[in-house]
C-alpha cells in the first residue's frame, strides 16, 4: 500500500514538473495577449492576461490543451470547463462561445491549439485496426477529456521543438501523429472514430457540415442536402442534431451571422450588405437574429470589438 502510494505521488510530482515546464515555455513563446501562429503548421499558442466575456466563435476541428488557467466553451446550452489537466476536442466545425475564467497577468490563461487532420486520423485508424464496437448512440462533435502522463510528454515536445526550427519539418509531424494516437486511445477517443472513418455513419454528418460550410449563403433545402450526403431528411436532421446539438437550419444560421460578423469586422462592410451577403433578404431579420447571438445590433456590437481589441 505504501509503495503504491509512493508511486503515484511520483507519479503526480512528474506531472507537475512537465506542466510548469510547459507553461514557462509558452509563456516565453508568446509573451502578449493573443493568439500567435507558430512555425509548427496548424499549431497556435494563446494567451490572455485577464478573464474574458463569453464569446461567439466558430471553433474548426482541433486539439486545445490548457497549460495554465482555465477555460470553459458552451454549445448551445451545454457546457464544457477544462484546465491544465484537460483537454477540449472539437472534431467537426461548430459555432460555439468560449470564456477564459481563470487568468492573472501573474499567471495567465494559455493555450495550444492544435488543428485536427480528419484525414490523418483516418489513416491512423487503418493502422491500428478494429478498435471494437462504437457506442450505439452517436455523440457530440467535441468533448473534454483527463490528460495523461504520455500526452502531456508529447505536447511538451512539440513545444520544445519550436526552440529548434530546423527540426520542425522532420519531427513535428511524428509528434503530432502520437497526439492524435493519444487522443484515440484515450478515455473518449471513440468519439473521433465514427466522425474519421469514411465508412462511419456520423461521416455523413462531417461531409453534410462541409456541404452547408460551401453554401451557407444559399436557401436551405433539407432534402437536397439529405441526398448529397445519401441519407433520408429525417435520419440527416435527427443524427445531426446530436453530433452539433443544432439542426441543419440552426447550423446554416450561425455560419451567416458568424461571416457577417467578420466582414463587418475585418473588412468594414457595412451591416445591411453584409447581411445580403450571407444570405439574409430582410435587414431587420438579419438584425434581429444577430443581436439574438451576439447580444447587441450589429453596429452596436462591432463597435464594442474594436473599442475592446478584441478579435471577431
Amino acid at each position: 500500500m505504501f509503495d503504491s502510494e509512493l508511486h503515484i505521488n511520483q507519479e503526480r510530482s512528474a506531472m507537475a514538473a512537465r506542466q510548469q515546464d510547459l507553461a514557462e515555455r509558452v509563456a516565453r513563446l508568446a509573451p502578449v495577449d493573443g493568439v500567435h501562429p507558430a512555425p509548427v503548421p496548424g499549431l497556435h499558442l494563446v494567451r490572455a492576461s485577464a478573464p474574458t466575456l463569453m464569446m461567439p466563435s466558430v471553433y474548426q476541428p482541433c486539439l486545445c490543451v490548457v497549460v495554465q488557467g482555465r477555460k470553459r466553451a458552451q454549445l448551445n446550452e451545454e457546457v464544457f470547463h477544462y484546465d491544465a489537466l484537460n483537454y477540449l476536442v472539437v472534431s467537426v466545425t461548430l459555432p460555439m462561445r468560449g470564456q477564459v475564467l481563470e487568468a492573472s497577468p501573474e499567471r495567465p490563461y494559455l493555450c495550444l491549439r492544435l488543428d485536427l487532420d480528419l484525414d490523418e486520423i483516418a489513416r491512423l485508424l487503418l493502422e491500428l485496426g478494429d478498435r471494437g464496437a462504437a457506442p450505439l448512440a452517436p455523440d457530440r462533435g467535441l468533448f473534454v477529456a483527463r490528460m495523461g502522463e504520455s500526452m502531456l510528454d508529447a505536447v511538451l515536445r512539440m513545444v520544445k521543438l519550436l526552440d529548434t526550427p530546423d527540426d520542425i519539418a522532420v519531427l513535428a509531424p511524428v509528434i503530432q501523429r502520437e497526439l492524435y494516437y493519444r487522443v484515440l486511445r484515450g478515455e473518449l477517443g471513440h468519439r473521433l472514430v465514427d466522425l474519421a472513418e469514411s465508412d462511419g455513419s456520423n461521416h455523413r454528418i462531417v461531409r453534410a457540415i462541409e456541404w452547408l460550410k460551401q453554401r451557407y449563403a444559399e436557401p436551405l433545402r433539407i432534402e437536397q442536402l439529405a441526398e448529397a450526403v445519401h441519407m433520408s431528411p429525417s435520419a440527416l436532421h435527427h443524427r445531426f442534431k446530436l453530433v452539433t446539438a443544432m439542426s441543419p437550419l440552426q447550423y446554416q444560421k450561425q455560419l451567416r451571422l458568424h461571416e457577417a460578423r467578420r466582414l463587418m469586422f475585418a473588412d468594414g462592410i457595412e451591416s445591411a450588405t453584409a447581411g445580403h451577403r450571407v444570405g439574409y433578404e430582410s435587414p431587420s431579420q438579419f438584425s434581429r437574429e444577430y443581436r439574438r447571438l451576439f447580444g447587441a445590433p450589429p453596429r452596436t456590437e462591432i463597435a464594442r470589438l474594436r473599442e475592446s481589441g478584441l478579435a471577431a
